[in-house]
């Protein structure tokens, strides 16, 4: 049995996210295809993340062991490392990512338990788990130099040593024009085919 963590970043009220209704057909697929795995929905916003303060630094590299998983600091550092997979929801802003998602994962990011210090470098501490990133864009950003959104969660996520990442990126919704719902309507088929093996 998998657990797997569907963080999800939007503002948007139920129902008008494009990217959630693309990600909330993937969630629906996966559990119809995978009905043993856990799935653990984390909304940030519902969750009220918050920049991390000066005083949750001493938290953030301090000691790790059982004490240190009841501190508020440290529970989605471990909920994250706990997890085996991992669906990422969140649109383009401003080229890159949702500010919500990026102080989140100021708090997953912590050595000793996402990754560790060597005498060689970082090194991740998430190896043989899987992730898929959906977004939806205004335009049409795929291999384009500024996209900086799902750039970025690569990079982070390969540095907690998560390789296995996969792209549904529903683009130009905001193109005058442009049949939203036929883009909308061909993420989901791409999320529900993609689902079935995730």
């Amino acid at each position: 049995m998998s657990k797997v963590l569907y963080i999800k970043a939007n503002i948007k009220n139920e129902g008008e996210s494009r990217t959630f209704k693309v990600s909330d057909s993937f969630v629906e697929e996966y559990k119809k295809n995978n009905p043993n795995d856990e799935v653990i929905v984390l909304d940030l916003y519902k969750e009220n993340i918050d920049f991390l303060r000066p005083e949750d630094l001493g938290k953030l590299f301090g000691p790790k062991d059982e004490e240190s998983k009841k501190n508020p600091i440290l529970k989605y550092a471990y909920q994250f490392a706990e997890a085996d997979k991992y669906i990422i929801a969140a649109p383009m802003w401003n080229l890159s990512i949702p500010s919500i998602l990026k102080a989140y994962i100021d708090y997953v990011s912590v050595t000793g338990i996402t990754f560790k210090y060597t005498a060689e470098g970082p090194v991740g501490l998430l190896n043989d788990r899987k992730a898929v990133h959906i977004v939806s864009r205004g335009g049409e950003y795929s291999g384009a130099p500024f996209e900086m959104g799902d750039k970025y969660l690569r990079t982070i996520l390969g540095f907690f040593g998560i390789k296995d990442i996969e792209t549904i990126a529903v683009e130009g919704v905001d193109v005058m024009g442009v049949d939203v719902q036929a883009k909308v309507d061909a993420g989901i088929q791409q999320a529900k085919s993609l689902a079935k093996n995730f």
